[in-house]
C-alpha cells in the first residue's frame, strides 16, 4: 500500500473509531432505540441524506420546465446535469480526502469540530479561496431556506386556502425554526429516511394520477417557443441536481468518508426514478396548461390522494430546511466561539440570529419559481459545478501535488489530462449556459415577477374610485 494510501486510510479510520467506541458506551449489547434513530453515520445514511435532499419542492415545479423546454429536451438535461453534478460531488469529495489526510499528516485534530467546504478550499488553495466558498455557500444556503419555507405557505394553500400564504409563511418560519434542535447531520438518519419515502410517494402519486387522469381536450405540447423560457426551465434542472453545499458536511458525518465516492452517482441514479416519471407523465397530461401552472399540484384533481401528497411534501420541505440551515448554523457557531458547546439548548439558542433573517426574506419574497430559477442560474452554477471544478484544477497543478496526491483520477480517466479537459469544459459549459444565458432569463423573469408583484400591491391599497354624482 502506498504511502498516500496509508495516510487516508489513518484519516477515515479516525472517523469510524470514535463513533463505534461511542455507540458501544451507550449500550453494552450494540444495540439500542436512540443511536437506531438518532445516530447515523453509515453509507446507508449518507445515500439517504443526498437522496432525500436532492429533490424536494423542484418535484412539483419540474413538469412546469418540462412545458417550457419541451418533453425532449427536459429528460436530455436532467440526466446530462444528474451525472454532471455526481462527478462535481466526486470532486468535492476528493479534495475533502486531500484535505483531511493533508492535516492529519499535521496531528490537526477534528474532535467536536465539522468540516465545512469553505475550510476545505481553505486549506488547499488559501483565503481568498475560503471567501470565495463562504460566500457562494452560505448565500446559496440562505435562499434554498427561504424557497422552502415559500414552497410551504404555496402547498398548504391547496388543501386550506383559509389563512392567505403570507401568513402561512409565519406559521410555517416558526415549525421550521425548531430545526436549531438538531445538533448536526448525524442526527438526521430517521428524517433521511422518512423524507426520501414522502418525496417516493409525491412522484409516483404525480405519474399514477397523471396517467389516470389522461390528457386533457385539446391538449398542446409546443415547447420550446421563447428562448427565455427555454433557459429558465433549464436552469430550474440545473439547480434539482445542486444539494452540493452540504456535501462536506454529510461526509464528514460518515463514519467511513472514503465510502462517498459513489454514493452521490447512487443517489442521483435513485432520484432519476422519481424526476422523469412525475415529469414526464404530467407534462402529457397537461401540456401548455403548465406554463401558467408552475406547482403541478394545482393542475391534479382534489383527491384524498392528493393531499396525503401536500400534507408528506410539507414534512419533506422541514426536513429539507433543516438540511440547508445546518451548515448556516456551524458557521455561525465558529464565528460566536459556540461550535464546541455539548449544550444543546446552549446551541440551538446561539443558532436564533440563523433562523430569524431567512423568515424575514420569505415573508417580503412569497413567489417561488422566479426565485428557483435566480439562485439556480447565479448560485448553483458556481457552487456546484464551477468551484469545484475549478478547484481540483488548481489543486493538482503541479507535478508534485498529482504525484502525492490522496486519490488518484478514476479508472474511467485515462490520465490527468483527461481529467483537467473534463473539468475545464465544465466549467466553461455552465458559465456559458448556466449562468450566462440561465442567468439572464431568470433575472428577466424575476423582475418580471417582481413588478408584476408590487403593481397589484399598488392596486391592492388604492381605495375604490368615488362614484360620479348625477345632476
Amino acid at each position: 500500500m502506498s504511502t498516500q494510501k496509508q495516510a487516508e486510510e489513518a484519516m477515515v479510520s479516525n472517523n469510524d473509531t470514535g463513533h463505534e467506541e461511542k455507540e458501544v458506551s451507550n449500550d453494552e449489547s450494540g444495540f439500542s432505540l436512540k443511536s437506531v434513530l438518532w445516530h447515523g453515520g453509515s453509507v446507508y445514511d449518507a445515500w439517504f441524506s443526498c437522496s432525500s435532499n436532492q429533490v424536494a419542492q423542484v418535484l412539483l415545479t419540474l413538469p412546469y420546465s418540462f412545458s417550457q423546454m419541451g418533453m425532449l429536451s427536459g429528460i436530455i438535461l436532467q440526466i446530462f446535469y444528474g451525472f454532471l453534478g455526481s462527478w462535481t460531488a466526486y470532486l468535492i469529495s476528493v479534495l475533502y480526502v486531500e484535505y483531511r489526510s493533508r492535516k492529519e499528516k499535521e496531528n490537526v485534530s477534528f474532535k467536536n469540530h465539522v468540516i465545512q467546504w469553505f475550510e476545505v478550499l481553505d486549506g488547499l488553495l488559501g483565503p481568498a479561496w475560503k471567501a470565495v466558498g463562504l460566500a457562494f455557500n452560505c448565500t446559496f444556503l440562505m435562499f434554498g431556506s427561504v424557497i422552502q419555507l415559500i414552497a410551504c405557505a404555496s402547498n398548504i394553500y391547496y388543501i386550506d386556502d383559509k389563512f392567505d400564504k403570507r401568513t402561512w409563511t409565519y406559521i410555517f418560519g416558526a415549525c421550521c425554526a425548531t430545526t436549531v434542535f438538531i445538533p448536526s447531520f448525524h442526527n438526521y438518519r430517521m428524517w433521511s429516511f422518512l423524507g426520501l419515502g414522502m418525496t417516493t410517494y409525491t412522484a409516483w402519486y404525480m405519474t399514477v394520477a397523471s396517467l389516470v387522469h389522461g390528457q386533457v381536450e385539446g391538449v398542446v405540447h409546443s415547447g420550446p417557443t421563447k428562448a427565455v423560457l427555454y433557459f429558465t426551465g433549464a436552469t430550474n434542472i440545473l439547480y434539482t441536481f445542486g444539494g452540493h453545499a452540504v456535501t462536506v458536511e454529510i461526509m464528514h458525518a460518515m463514519w467511513k468518508p472514503k465510502k462517498f465516492k459513489c454514493i452521490y452517482l447512487l443517489a442521483t441514479l435513485y432520484v432519476f426514478t422519481l424526476t422523469l416519471p412525475s415529469a414526464a407523465a404530467t407534462y402529457w397530461a397537461f401540456g401548455d396548461q403548465l406554463l401558467t401552472h408552475s406547482n403541478a399540484f394545482s393542475l391534479l384533481p382534489r383527491t384524498p390522494w392528493r393531499d396525503a401528497a401536500v400534507i408528506l411534501m410539507l414534512i419533506h420541505q422541514f426536513i429539507t430546511f433543516g438540511f440547508a440551515c445546518t451548515p448556516l448554523y456551524f458557521v455561525w457557531e465558529k464565528v460566536i466561539g459556540m461550535h464546541d458547546t455539548k449544550s444543546i439548548l446552549l446551541r440551538a439558542l446561539s443558532r436564533l440570529p440563523v433562523v430569524i433573517p431567512i423568515w424575514f426574506f420569505a415573508i417580503i419574497f412569497p413567489f417561488f419559481g422566479p426565485i428557483n430559477s435566480a439562485v439556480g442560474a447565479l448560485l448553483v452554477s458556481f457552487t456546484v459545478y464551477i468551484i469545484p471544478a475549478l478547484a481540483h484544477m488548481l489543486t493538482y497543478r503541479s507535478a508534485s501535488a498529482r504525484q502525492n496526491a490522496a486519490e488518484k483520477p478514476p479508472f474511467f480517466i485515462p490520465s490527468w489530462t483527461a481529467m483537467y479537459a473534463l473539468n475545464a469544459f465544465i466549467v466553461v459549459w455552465v458559465l456559458v449556459v448556466g449562468f450566462g444565458l440561465g442567468g439572464w432569463a431568470s433575472m428577466s423573469n424575476f423582475i418580471k415577477q417582481v413588478d408584476t408583484f408590487g403593481l397589484f400591491a399598488k392596486c391592492y391599497q388604492c381605495p375604490p374610485p368615488t362614484p360620479a354624482k348625477h345632476h
